[in-house]
């Protein structure tokens, strides 16, 4: 009875086989966790890895970064800015970096430097281009203007990661 319990606790522990799964069908040899952004300006998440769970949630926000958590087939369980995880169809994720301000109006600086001078000011929940980023400070491009901002005001790098 306990061996047959266990079985079922793994089976239903496993995410379901989705029609777009083959078998020995392997996730690309990119690095989990990763930052991708949003390719379709909509994006269903669902509560599972296929066509046959729930969508949980309809981002209408193209350029959006998430950060890839999991993958499973053509899935990959994301996680917003938010902190919501699910799981999206590869084909609606693009590679092109993108970051999310946060917390409060921040500034866009003409050099990496916190005396620069502000050339833009960025509210919470704009999203831009990550040009590149090292060390503090990355270089981001919202809305055709560019200017250095502290990573630590971002959400869509890690805290060491060098892009660009």
């Amino acid at each position: 009875m306990l061996r047959l319990s266990l079985a079922l606790l793994l089976i239903s522990t496993m995410p379901a086989v989705a029609a777009e799964c083959r078998p020995g069908e392997a996730p690309p040899p990119a690095p989990v966790p990763r930052f991708a952004s949003l390719k379709k300006g909509e994006v269903n998440m669902r509560t599972g890895p296929g066509e046959q769970y729930p969508v949980s949630w309809t981002y209408k926000r193209r350029g959006l970064p998430v950060e890839i958590i999991k993958e499973y087939c053509i899935w990959r369980q994301v996680r917003d800015p938010d902190g919501e995880t699910g799981w999206v169809n590869k084909n609606l994720l693009t590679g092109e970096r993108t970051a999310y301000v946060t917390r409060s109006v921040r500034a866009l600086r003409e050099r990496a430097d916190v005396n620069a001078k502000v050339v833009w000011r960025v509210e919470p929940g704009v999203t831009g281009r990550l040009l590149f980023c090292a060390r503090a400070w990355c270089r981001m491009s919202v809305d055709g203007k560019s200017g250095y901002i502290l990573r630590q005001e971002i959400w869509g790098v890690y805290p060491t990661e060098v892009v660009g």
